[in-house]
């Protein structure tokens, strides 16, 4: 509550055509929390509600059901996950404003992808990987400093490791500076040197260490 992510969600996050009881922030919250105690699916949601201590950490009377929480699931756009990813990233701004002064002398900005199989037949995207295993391969831009994730892209499982970074590189570099970091240096490996893009960046005065075969 503290960070204002409660208010940044369901300020812009417009899935749900009325609240009864549950807002945007509410379903979103439900699905990490369940993450963070060992949840892998949705259906483990139902032990969550279960949970008397559970509810009674979040001083709550009941949360979504797995159902529930797999209908707002399918209610997402490609634009809306954009939106959910910024307005987090608006109330991660108010954390960082929180701490000492060295924390904003170099921001490490990394980008790594990885190739993910699924099972799945029919799921929208997925492809056959250079490994020959159908599935996908999302794309994670992350602040290395503190292992926070600020972009993740789900792309097709046949797709390069760079594709798409240089734009999700460029949306961290504003991030960031939006944030006061004094040093912007980004890091990956060897897929993710794009010649096109370095002297864009070393005229922004952004440094990479990008690895070389």
């Amino acid at each position: 509550r503290k960070t204002g992510v409660i208010e940044a969600i369901d300020n812009n996050l417009k899935l749900l055509k009325v609240h009864l009881p549950y807002h945007e922030s509410d379903h979103v919250l439900n699905i990490a929390y369940n993450v963070l105690c060992g949840g892998k699916s949705l259906d483990d949601i139902e032990l969550r509600r279960n949970d008397e201590v559970y509810l009674d950490a979040l001083s709550a009377q009941r949360i979504p059901d797995p159902t529930t929480s797999g209908d707002f699931f399918r209610r997402f756009k490609a634009e809306d996950v954009e939106t959910l990813m910024n307005a987090i990233n608006e109330s991660r701004l108010r954390v960082w404003r929180e701490q000492p002064e060295e924390f904003f002398k170099e921001a490490i900005i990394e980008a790594d992808g990885t190739l993910v199989p699924t099972t799945g037949e029919c799921k929208s995207g997925m492809d056959l990987s250079y490994k020959g295993v159908w599935g996908f391969h999302p794309l994670l831009v992350s602040l290395a400093n503190t292992q926070e994730p600020l972009y993740i892209e789900n792309r097709s499982g046949n797709v390069t490791s760079s594709s798409g970074a240089a734009y999700r590189f460029n949306a961290a570099i504003k991030l960031c500076k939006r944030a006061g970091f004094k040093s912007i240096t980004l890091r990956g490996d060897t897929d993710f040197s794009q010649t096109e893009y370095l002297d864009g960046w070393d005229e922004a005065r952004v440094k990479f260490v990008f690895g070389y075969l």
